[in-house]
């Protein structure tokens, strides 16, 4: 079975082409390719948590450091870190690769 991005997992429909993207946004997760494979997942798509501008409950997410915490107690947060056991990729990793991210 392949494995879920958090747009699929939690049917927010903010991807590209989603349900909701034209009256809500494209989500930054969705678009963020410094992250493409991590995890398993397409873009960002299994590491939101690393990414600002993510939704939760219906509210925008700032920036990591302020969005965390709530990504700790998150169902999806939870479940990528259970199936990747010890291959789940540490925040301080997916924060360097997003980093040195060439500048657009």
């Amino acid at each position: 079975m392949p494995k879920q991005n958090c747009w699929e997992f939690k049917k927010c429909g903010r991807e590209a082409g989603g349900a909701k993207e034209r009256e809500l946004g494209t989500c930054p997760a969705a678009i963020t390719r410094e992250l493409d494979g991590d995890h398993g997942g397409k873009n960002a798509g299994r590491a939101c948590w690393i990414v600002a501008g993510t939704m939760c409950g219906g509210k925008v997410q700032g920036t990591f450091a302020k969005k965390y915490d709530n990504c700790e107690k998150c169902d999806f947060y939870r479940s990528v870190k259970q199936e990747e056991g010890t291959q789940y990729l540490l925040a301080p990793v997916l924060l360097g690769k997003m980093r040195k991210a060439p500048a657009v």
